[in-house]
């Protein structure tokens, strides 16, 4: 018999650790996607391991997750039996790989957040996340210089790696705003040092973004704009579809491990 769906005790700092997981995992299997796929070797492997790096912080959120809410489920349960509401990633991550413009310009785009958020979280008054996130930082910062290079090669190449490049930016902004907002529950934990403000590090983020962007002969979109829903588990149709790809093995044949 399929497994059936799991339900979780969100407290805002369960939810807190849920949505961190969910866009490691969600975007990790993304990039999975690509092996045996991307343009070169060199970068089927690059991706993969980046893929690999990001399954590796959903694992420990995961694992901290379900010892937070002190429940009978683990990383295995949250990672493949929640229903896709249950999911809290951002909307960005899910977004589909597209063209390989389009895989690095959501990679740049997360990663230039990601690396600010998770050096922040290094003074975390919660000893793992802490912890998680000084393993995290240095993964980050690897994946935001690959990216950046890249996109930098893209828009500053041919006029056809320009356009794909530009084309890609100018579809994924609009869901870039959702990394910087949060709910009353993620407030309490920012106001009790358990977690660090996104509004924060948007100068940084944009300034990030700004300089690669340039030399890549590229421009940010003006309009501000944004799409919102993945943190309260509202998704795009592409999710369930991910979903129904990643948890199919565990679904059909239950009590499965990583």
């Amino acid at each position: 018999m399929p497994a059936a769906n799991i339900q979780v005790s969100e407290t805002p700092l369960v939810l807190y650790a849920l949505r961190r997981a969910d866009d490691a995992l969600i975007l990790g299997h993304r990039l999975s996607e690509w092996c045996g796929h991307a343009p070169m070797m060199e970068e089927d492997m690059a991706l993969s391991n980046i893929a690999l790096d990001l399954i590796g912080q959903a694992r420990e959120l995961y694992s901290y997750a379900a010892k937070a809410e002190g429940k009978d489920n683990d990383e295995d349960k949250l990672a493949y039996l929640r229903d896709v509401r249950q999911y809290r990633n951002l909307l960005l991550v899910e977004q589909p790989n597209g063209d390989f413009a389009q895989t690095l310009v959501r990679q740049f785009f997360y990663s230039a957040f990601a690396d600010l958020y998770w050096r922040a979280m290094m003074t975390s008054r919660d000893a793992t996340l802490a912890a998680i996130a000084a393993k995290s930082e240095k993964e980050s910062a690897y994946h935001l210089r690959h990216a950046s290079e890249w996109i930098i090669r893209l828009g500053d190449g041919t006029d056809e790696s320009h356009q794909r490049a530009q084309a890609a930016i100018d579809h994924l902004w609009p869901f870039t705003g959702e990394m910087f907002a949060v709910d009353e529950g993620e407030r309490a934990l920012i106001h009790a040092g358990f977690a660090v403000d996104p509004g924060t590090l948007r100068g940084c983020w944009l300034t990030t973004l700004s300089d690669v962007v340039s030399e890549a002969t590229l421009t940010l979109p003006q309009n501000d704009w944004m799409q919102q829903g993945g943190r309260a588990g509202r998704h795009s149709e592409h999710l369930g579809h991910l979903l129904s790809e990643l948890q199919s093995m565990q679904r059909t044949f239950p009590g499965q491990t990583w």
